[in-house]
């Protein structure tokens, strides 16, 4: 349910770094650190199954870019600083702080990157190994000087002064309302027609990667699950996650949130200790090849009470709602409605009373992206309200009783030509929430 680059429960609980990764569990100074739980220890290292993407199929996506460009009749776009959208195109990690840094990508002629004069060397070593090597212009730009200017003059060497240009959505506003005050005949739109146009819609080769986060992050789960004990502190559980995802050979994080923090959907940084009965939510995911994946699975330590297992039941089965509306043409809207009537019609209402978010978002190279499951999606992009054949989102029906518990089942969704199906196998129940993983 999460996710980068600002601030997201991913980074709100501290990622689990590195140095931890090889320590299950917190020492003594002076003491030898212990190994892994044998659960952890036994985990496949997955690294292999991944298969990097290629310039053609970024290349392939930049073409696809400027035909939605041609429809949309925007001139070309723009991405500045550290975007997903820059590594989906063109294999480029932007990271340019307040310093701007654009790639422009017109429709109808060559790219170019802006960047500062004292960059342009790394700049054109992030450009030699991807798929516009050779083949875009570097305007720099020195520090007393507006980079602005140097944009102003890409757009104008190919003929662009008075074109629409899109801006990427994610773009900070000091750079969009330069780039406007720089460019006063230029007709500035959101680039995101174009950009969550190409990237909503995924290929086999982006669902290949997914397949494989998910299958990566419920392993991890179920062996972090067989090594948790009574007394056991979320710190000491981060540590354990750490040690997983280091051995299937993925970044990857998750939140642990127990009993009455896991009626907060997006939990606490309170510190929690488990306890024999204690209801646990686990939730997060890790990158294969940049694609995310983002599950969620609620359980107890020991045996759950009658309540929990009436609530798991009703999540269960607006989840499979939620799926079996989900197919290509079919509203977005639709699929949160389903699952939204379940939990209502079994006394978890009105509306978003108990089920306080919509049921599900995109997820691909961001784990939020274009498009959301809900009603009046509050983004006002209204391009793609209905569902297509190879879209991904999340499924994430939950009911959240505050000062109780609450119970959330989220798994990775693919719209499919004829229907949807959950890329992981569905949690079967509170007491062996893993009893299907392979």
């Amino acid at each position: 349910m999460p996710r980068f680059p600002t601030l997201t429960r991913r980074n709100f609980f501290g990622a689990a770094t590195a140095a931890v990764a090889a320590t299950a569990l917190p020492t003594q100074a002076g003491q030898a650190p212990p190994s892994s739980p044998p659960a952890i220890a036994a985990l496949p290292n997955l690294a292999g199954q991944a298969r990097p993407f290629t310039n053609a199929e970024r290349m392939a996506r930049i073409e696809r870019a400027r035909q939605l460009m041609t429809s949309a009749k925007i001139d070309a776009i723009v991405l500045a600083n550290s975007t997903s959208s820059t590594v989906y195109f063109a294999d480029l990690h932007l990271y340019g702080g307040e310093r701007l840094w654009a790639l422009v990508l017109p429709a109808r002629s060559n790219p170019f990157l802006v960047c500062p004069a004292f960059e342009e060397g790394r700049a054109h070593e992030l450009l030699s190994s991807g798929p516009l090597a050779g083949n875009v212009d570097v305007l720099t730009w020195q520090e007393d000087e507006s980079p602005y200017v140097a944009l102003a003059k890409g757009l104008k060497d190919r003929g662009l002064t008075s074109a629409t240009i899109g801006l990427d959505e994610h773009m900070a506003f000091v750079f969009s309302d330069g780039i406007r005050a720089a460019n006063a005949h230029v007709n500035v739109v959101s680039a995101t027609p174009i950009t969550a146009g190409c990237r909503m819609i995924k290929d086999a080769h982006e669902i290949e990667c997914m397949r494989l986060a998910c299958h990566a992050t419920l392993l991890v789960y179920r062996a972090v699950a067989q090594s948790l004990q009574v007394g056991m502190t979320t710190t000491d559980v981060r540590m354990l996650i750490a040690a997983a995802y280091h051995r299937v050979g993925f970044e990857g994080e998750a939140s642990l949130n127990v009993d009455e923090f896991t009626a907060v959907p997006h939990g606490s940084a309170k510190p929690q200790t488990l306890r024999q009965g204690s209801i646990l939510m686990l939730d997060d995911g890790c990158s294969v090849e940049g694609y995310q994946s983002d599950i969620t699975r609620t359980f107890v330590l020991g045996k759950p009470t009658d309540k929990m297992k009436s609530v798991f039941d009703l999540v269960q089965r607006a989840q499979s709602a939620a799926l079996k509306t989900a197919r290509p043409g079919v509203p977005a809207a639709d699929v949160d409605a389903a699952a939204r009537k379940v939990i209502v019609d079994g006394g978890y209402g009105p509306g978003f009373k108990y089920f306080t978010h919509r049921v599900g978002h995109g997820i691909g190279m961001d784990g939020h992206e274009w498009p959301y499951l809900v009603r009046n999606d509050m983004y006002g992009w209204d391009l793609a309200p209905k569902l297509e054949a190879n879209m991904t989102f999340s499924d994430e029906p939950g009911i959240y009783i505050p000062g109780e518990f609450g119970i959330r089942l989220e798994d990775d969704m693919l719209i499919t030509h004829d229907g949807a199906e959950l890329l992981t196998p569905q949690c079967p129940s509170l007491e062996d929430p893993f009893a299907n993983v392979q």
